[in-house]
């Protein structure tokens, strides 16, 4: 058993439970963040669509477009520490909506683009207008909910990924087939308008719906906002002798950037899912577009029941690192062996939900482990120093694969590359990061 399970109340996995004010605040929140984070991650990744359109319009290369995928994170990477600092001090909903909003109107904008130019102006600033929204709400989260119920709650977030891949997949493919042409907008131009209208909608709406925190939620009462406030106090008191209690402190901590070094290939594995899973479809064989996004579904599908199982398991057992080690290494196996997919779309299929299962699973649980070691008055900051640091890979991931396709006329090298730094870089966090650092307590069921 982990060590850190000895902390806080008897160790019992019925104290596992979630006690009903969780309950509510879970039922309150999370559909909506929920939903917010789906559209996040179709207006992120629909280029990986409309590239097979666009690509041919504009007369873009693999190689340009791999640059244009990547150079989103260039702005991200920059914003997301200055975006999450600005959360801690005015709020999640103001700060919620700002991003939204923003990421909305620079994704509408993509549909005038008329050259690689300028396809990399609007990914850089589609980058600087999504920065802070994952690591604000992996803060965000964390002023609710105590570690012992995180990767159960991350789980349930990044069931966005799924849902996104499940119906954005097949959403994209009919806009792009089916709108072509109409009124004298080609597919991928309907794709973005029409999938950057609804972000601006929510971002509206997060403003009216979210509380900063339990102090200012109307919607609990006065026992439940103790009692939740008494659990995170109680969680914050058993990481008080932590030796990084502010962000200054903890950025000189050589352990937040081995975390980082691992998110940092979570991030390269995403690239492999996120942005080339529909070209990897088509080279093994499909050339429709809409059959493109129904298969596109299915990985995801499988992917989603998969990371719920595993992130429950690693809530019970109360241990983070080897779920998270196993899973990493359940993707890195299945991104070492696509290349034998070239020309089988069902065994292509078959990898990419075994790709499915193990990056989902290692992104909601990854951030179970930072927030279960940083003190409280680090997280904000820190969360994001470990984000933006770590979605370096995002940035130079496509650019390899990207790149070492161009050259070599497949997707081998690109993977293989992949693949070796997801297991270098679960190692490398094993070993900085003992289990006994994790301060996490079990919570009895009230």
């Amino acid at each position: 058993m982990n060590e850190s399970a000895s902390l806080g109340t008897a160790a019992t996995s019925k104290d596992q439970g979630i006690a009903p004010v969780y309950r509510k605040i879970i039922w309150r929140l999370i559909p909506f963040l929920f939903l917010c984070y789906v559209l996040n991650y179709i207006d992120r990744v629909n280029i990986s669509f409309a590239s097979l359109q666009f690509r041919e319009d504009l007369g873009i290369s693999t190689a340009a477009y791999g640059f244009g995928v990547g150079i989103f994170f260039v702005g991200y990477v920059l914003f997301e520490v200055p975006s999450n600092l600005m959360l801690q001090r005015f709020g999640a909903r103001t700060t919620i909506m700002r991003i939204m909003v923003a990421w909305g109107v620079v994704s509408i904008s993509t549909m005038f683009v008329t050259s690689a130019t300028q396809l990399y102006v609007v990914r850089v600033l589609l980058g600087i207008a999504e920065a802070g929204f994952f690591p604000g709400v992996v803060f965000y989260l964390t002023l609710w909910f105590p570690s012992a119920l995180r990767a159960r709650i991350m789980a349930m977030f990044v069931l966005a990924i799924a849902v996104a891949g499940v119906f954005g997949g097949p959403a994209s493919g009919f806009i792009m087939s089916r709108m072509s042409d109409l009124w004298g907008l080609r597919g991928w131009q309907w794709l973005f308008l029409l999938e950057g209208i609804p972000p601006v909608i929510a971002g509206i709406a997060a403003y009216f719906l979210l509380s900063n925190g339990p102090h200012d939620a109307d919607w609990l009462s006065a026992d439940e906002k103790a009692l939740v406030i008494a659990d995170l106090a109680a969680e914050a008191e058993a990481r008080a002798n932590s030796k990084h209690g502010s962000f200054l402190a903890a950025a000189r901590d050589p352990r937040l950037y081995a975390i980082a070094g691992a998110w940092f290939t979570i991030a390269w594995c995403g690239s492999v899912i996120n942005y080339w899973s529909p070209a990897i479809i088509r080279n093994s064989g499909i050339s429709d577009t809409l059959t493109i996004g129904f298969l596109s579904a299915i990985p995801y599908a499988v992917g989603a029941l998969g990371m719920l199982i595993i992130n429950s398991h690693s809530d019970i057992k109360l241990e983070r690192r080897w779920h998270y080690a196993f899973s990493a290494g359940t993707a890195a196996l299945a991104i070492g062996l696509l290349p034998l997919a070239a020309n089988t779309w069902q065994l292509a299929i078959v990898l990419l939900t075994m790709l499915s299962v193990g990056y989902l699973a290692s992104v909601a649980l990854f951030w179970s482990i930072p927030t279960a070691y940083l003190s409280t008055g680090a997280a904000a900051g820190s969360i994001a120093l470990i984000s933006s640091l770590g979605q370096l890979g995002g940035l130079t991931a496509p650019n390899i694969i990207g790149w070492t396709q161009h050259i070599t006329g497949n997707f081998a090298a690109g993977f293989y590359t992949v693949a070796f730094g997801m297991v270098l870089g679960t190692g490398i966090m094993l070993i900085a990061i003992p289990a006994r650092l994790l301060k996490e307590r079990r919570i009895a069921e009230r």
